[in-house]
């Protein structure tokens, strides 16, 4: 949630950064309220100071038997005015409020306007794999392998699901394990979480309201949705503190959990959509960071280089691009991909985002820390994939696939392989 006293102070730096996700936006409205609010507020504290003093001279007056009626009939009505002037600026704050909500993050100054095609890719790392074969995509080799079986999942679940069976449950949990262990080895705090989340979980992670529609609701009735199943950690781990002060010396926080991911969005009949690439449920080790203002900078920086390097471990090809400000979840102000290379499309798909919501986030949890002098300050928010792995595989097993329709198995997975450093071809196997 954007700061009314930035608004305030500043709006046409603020109009500014916010056209860049919404074209048409005017802050006028808002800054009228809030002037009208302000009025109301100081008349209103006014008549309260005078009604003190009245109520205060009312028993001295009673005391030295002077006549109070017109000092209690003046009371009353500075009782009724005042009442007045409440629900005057209640109504006030609540639309300044409901205005604000629905505000998207501000974009940092260098991340371009506009929508995807606007993304600036910043890195390309390794080198793009070539075939002297005829080459097949993931499903091809998932189904030839016997990885994953598509249609079964479909049957127990419905479109958009998938069955991962022997082997490629293996390397489904390998990858897992091998992220796991990679952000124990840096020290952050590895937390397992419930996947039922409250109605204030998904508002502080700013899903709610504008995304309700694409989160599982488990409450049939509309009017009293307040559990949903979360559609990703990240909207956990940003509620850990909610609510909460800390103190500067409890900074930074470095949280990161392994969940199933629940969403609405389907897969569909596309090419790029086909297999594991978009689904209801895919599993997603998430990392969420709580700092300083003054260290968001460098935790986002921290966090990239961190979901590189994971794909670095694995020998995919992939790059990094950094968002232009629609292609951003609303509540981010900054967020760069790291896309891996899917031969078959010839496109790159986002394994990891990592972003900075800056306070947006804690200013809708009310998150806040003490600094060295007792101020209470906002915290920042940050959050990244440290995978997600339903595009890893299908990239795993295009860029590592083999003339004979084998796939080799990255080093760094192969200890979690119970040693095997290949899937073979087993015509023999069961459907």
């Amino acid at each position: 949630m954007i700061d009314i006293n930035l608004i305030r102070n500043d709006q046409k730096r603020v109009e500014e950064a916010l056209k860049k996700r919404v074209p048409d936006v005017s802050l006028h409205e808002v800054l009228t309220w809030d002037e009208e609010k302000r009025k109301i507020g100081t008349k209103r504290d006014e008549m309260k100071n005078k009604r003190n003093v009245i109520s205060k001279k009312i028993p001295q007056m009673k005391k030295e038997n002077q006549d109070a009626e017109a000092a209690i009939k003046e009371m009353k009505e500075l009782g009724d005015l005042i009442a007045e002037h409440d629900e005057k600026f209640a109504e006030l704050e609540q639309k300044i409020y409901d205005f604000l909500i629905r505000l998207p993050n501000l974009p940092d100054n260098d991340v371009p306007s506009g929508g995807k095609e606007n993304n600036e890719v910043i890195k390309v790392c390794g080198k793009k794999p070539e075939f002297s074969f005829t080459a097949k995509d993931h499903v091809a080799l998932a189904k030839d392998l016997h990885l994953i079986d598509y249609e079964r999942g479909v049957k127990i679940a419905g479109s958009g699901n998938w069955i991962y069976t022997d082997v490629g449950a293996q390397l489904e949990w390998a990858l897992l394990n091998f992220f796991i262990d990679q952000h124990l080895k840096d020290n952050w705090h590895f937390m397992l979480l419930p996947h039922m989340l409250n109605r204030a979980c998904g508002f502080t992670a700013g899903q709610l309201p504008k995304f309700s529609d694409e989160v599982y609701w488990l409450d049939e009735d509309e009017e009293v949705q307040q559990k949903f199943l979360l559609p990703t950690a990240e909207t956990a781990l940003v509620n850990v503190h909610y609510q909460e002060i800390l103190t500067e010396d409890d900074l930074p926080k470095k949280y990161f959990a392994f969940t199933p991911c629940y969403r609405k969005e389907a897969g569909s009949s596309r090419a790029s959509e086909r297999g594991t690439i978009r689904g209801h449920q895919f599993n997603k080790v998430e990392l969420v960071q709580y700092t300083k203002e003054e260290d968001s900078k460098k935790a986002l920086d921290e966090m990239v280089k961190k979901a590189e390097d994971l794909v670095q471990q694995l020998g995919l090809h992939y790059q990094v691009s950094k968002l232009a400000a629609n292609d951003c979840s609303p509540a981010m102000a900054k967020t760069y991909d790291i896309e891996v290379w899917i031969p078959s499309m010839a496109q790159y798909k986002e394994v990891s985002s990592a972003s900075n919501s800056r306070d947006y986030q804690a200013r809708r949890g009310e998150m806040k820390y003490r600094d060295s002098e007792d101020e209470k300050k906002f915290l920042h928010t940050l959050n990244a994939s440290g995978l997600a792995t339903s595009r890893l595989i299908p990239a795993i097993l295009e860029q590592y696939q083999q003339a004979d329709g084998s796939v080799l198995i990255p080093e760094v997975l192969q200890p979690y392989m119970k040693g095997l450093t290949k899937i073979n071809v087993n015509k023999n196997e069961a459907k």
